[in-house]
């Protein structure tokens, strides 16, 4: 068994060009998405559902510098008291409003000082397997936090944020409806454990025997979901789980949480700063998992297994005609290749969610749309680790969150496109409204 600080798994970087513009691009994705906001907003008020962004990004500079030039270099710590301001394990979430942070210059410089001091050790070219490893989790852990800038800009109606070198596209396509029908079969659920990185909660891949079954070749849309809001599937107790209907009540939810209704009877959502018309053929967003559930009982459906999710994302048929899984697993629903503009919409590309008929070259085996990019879907699984589990390095990604939070797939609009692929599993409580999540539907 590996111990703390052993990397068990390679990655898919073997060019140190490519890992320094990583680290350059994830860096610059941080800065630019608060280089508009004020010293205010960089604070913004204390909800339970985000950070204060100053601090935020204070502590992106910290993960970086902690694990690849502390941890693996064995370096000494730029800032003495680094930990006692940015360790998010250690210091409890309301009080990050309250600590002594650094000013705004202050904390930019920490940002480029730790960024320099990495590409500085790349440049160098005597990076160890340790040292890719531990540049690759930095950078993908601000992957994570840069996706999470965005929805906090969404939660406190901050403008959307402008990127240089991005031009929003749109593709408006219509209605896409309909179910795939997936075989059942023995399926190998989670990541293999020779190829590139991945966290510990996706390893290690075990068979897992699914039933047959149908899914929902796209996510259910706003156009979908306001039938249900205008049903009074918010007042409608039937639909509702014991635990979902405390959360309604106690939340007073009658509608998705951006939504609003004008007296002549139009619904508006809220992105960003400015309210816009319902998009019907766009996926609903910012629906936890309560309301997923409720629509679907409404609906007389179900949401899908992570497995069944995996399933028809990344599986074949056995043959044309066969009632059955082939042994050949994706890694993305198109394929093994990496994702390029035509397969998903990922990294800010439309600056929102699109139709969901677009991006038809991203399709599965089995026709599913969009399970990578767009928005996240909220699956029916808890989270919780798969057979064999082990701890990586970064110990508090996954552990402390097993049993509470359940399991979402697919990546939305912000997410990077060098960090999502078919086996990875984001995970939220049920209650959270405000990330970039929706969901698609099985046949009951």
């Amino acid at each position: 068994m590996a111990t703390l600080g052993q990397a068990r798994t390679n990655i898919p970087v073997t060019d140190d060009a490519v890992l320094a513009a990583w680290v350059s691009d994830a860096r610059s994705k941080t800065l630019e998405l608060v280089a508009d906001l004020s010293d205010e907003q960089l604070m913004g008020p204390k909800l339970r559902i985000v950070n204060p962004l100053r601090w935020e990004i204070g502590h992106l500079a910290w993960f970086q510098e902690k694990w690849v030039l502390r941890h693996a270099a064995g370096e000494a710590p730029i800032r003495a008291d680094g930990d006692s301001l940015y360790d998010s394990s250690a210091i409890p979430h309301d009080t990050r409003w309250d600590l002594p942070l650094p000013s705004r210059a202050q904390t930019l410089d920490y940002l480029m000082t730790v960024r320099d001091r990495v590409l500085e050790r790349i440049e160098n070219g005597k990076l160890a397997e340790r040292d890719r490893y531990f540049i690759t989790l930095a950078v993908f852990h601000e992957d994570m936090h840069t996706e999470a800038f965005t929805y906090t800009r969404q939660t406190l109606g901050y403008p959307a944020p402008v990127f240089s070198g991005i031009k929003p596209s749109n593709t408006e396509t219509g209605p896409f409806s309909g179910d795939a029908e997936i075989p059942g079969g023995r399926f190998l659920l989670g990541a293999p454990s020779e190829g590139p990185f991945v966290f510990d909660n996706e390893k290690r891949a075990h068979h897992v025997d699914v039933r047959p079954f149908a899914i929902a070749r796209a996510a259910v849309t706003q156009g979908e979901f306001v039938e249900f809001a205008e049903g009074k599937g918010y007042s409608r107790r039937e639909f509702w789980s014991e635990p979902g209907w405390s959360w309604r009540e106690g939340a007073g939810a009658e509608h998705p949480v951006y939504w609003k209704r004008e007296a002549a009877g139009r619904w508006l959502r809220r992105n960003f700063d400015h309210w816009v018309p319902l998009e019907p053929h766009r996926p609903v967003l910012h629906i936890n998992w309560w309301e997923a559930e409720a629509y679907c009982n409404w609906a007389g459906r179900r949401l899908p297994t992570e497995a069944e999710w995996e399933v028809a994302a990344s599986a074949e048929p056995n043959r044309v005609g066969e009632q059955q899984l082939a042994d050949a697993k994706r890694r993305f629903p198109w394929g093994d290749d990496a994702p390029e503009r035509e397969h998903a919409n990922l990294g800010w590309r439309a600056m929102s969610a699109v139709d969901v008929g677009a991006f038809s070259a991203g399709d599965s085996a089995f026709g599913c749309r969009q399970m990578i990019g767009n928005v996240w879907e909220w699956t029916a699984s808890d989270f919780g680790p798969y057979p064999g589990f082990e701890i990586d390095p970064y110990r508090e990604y996954s552990q402390p969150w097993f049993g509470t939070h359940k399991v979402l797939r697919g990546g939305a609009w912000p997410t990077q496109p060098r960090l999502i692929r078919n086996t990875w599993r984001n995970f939220y409580t049920p209650d959270r409204r405000d990330v970039w999540a929706g969901f698609r539907t099985c046949r009951a």
